[in-house]
């Protein structure tokens, strides 16, 4: 289940509620019963575990802008 995080405007604590995505735009009260919150844009960082390939070097050699020897 989702976790979302919340700020009460009237105390300044931060908390998270566990609640199905269809009420992710309910409101959330404080956990000190303040009703007055804020549901905060959380970021998720998500690693994979492979990774993409590196590109083979170029068969003419060195690289560069254009596959290696006509850039001067």
């Amino acid at each position: 289940m989702p976790r979302y995080e919340y700020r009460c405007r009237s105390c300044g604590d931060t908390f998270e509620v566990s609640r199905p995505m269809a009420q992710s735009s309910d409101p959330a009260d404080c956990p000190a019963g303040h009703t007055d919150t804020v549901k905060l844009l959380s970021t998720v960082a998500v690693a994979g575990g492979s990774a993409a390939p590196s590109p083979a070097p170029s068969p003419q050699g060195g690289g560069g802008c254009c596959g290696g020897g006509c850039c001067g």
